[in-house]
């Protein structure tokens, strides 16, 4: 295995996800590619751009999303894994999918929330979404909610 590919939202669960595929890294002495999929930019009507303070609103949330990002990497690397920090916008299974294939991973991580199947229902589930649309093995990482 020489690339595997762990799928974090920045939530409490990413610790879980990032220890689980670290582990698997270091074992195998592959890359762990974190990539983290920021929301695309917000459309808004009647402004080509968008206002300045919208614009530096979200420029500052992307960067501290990917310091966070990069400070995850740095821990990993610590701890002998050959880490590597992402952060692409897009909407959130088609850009991991697309990461996945372009990354050529053997392995996917994504971490459950464990919410309900009500907010499945109306809101989905990426995990599910992932599955149902990758050949690549996946590993899942209930939250301990779930668990």
């Amino acid at each position: 295995m020489k690339n595997i590919l762990a799928a974090v939202d920045l939530s409490p669960i990413t610790q879980e996800v990032l220890r689980m595929a670290g582990d698997l890294a270091r074992e195998r002495g592959a890359t762990l590619w974190i990539v983290h999929v920021a929301a695309p930019d917000p459309d808004l009507v009647g402004f080509e751009p968008g206002p300045q303070h919208i614009r530096d609103h979200r420029a500052h949330e992307l960067r501290d999303e990917h310091q966070e990002l990069q400070r995850l990497a740095g821990e990993r690397t610590a701890d002998g894994v050959d880490a590597r920090a992402l952060l692409v916008q897009g909407p959130t299974v088609a850009t991991i999918l697309d990461q996945a294939e372009r990354l050529q991973v053997e392995l996917v991580v994504l971490g459950s929330h464990g919410h309900g199947a009500l907010h499945r229902l109306f809101v989905g589930s990426v995990c599910q979404q992932v599955l149902a649309a990758t050949r690549t093995p996946l590993l899942i990482v209930p939250s301990p909610a779930s668990a």
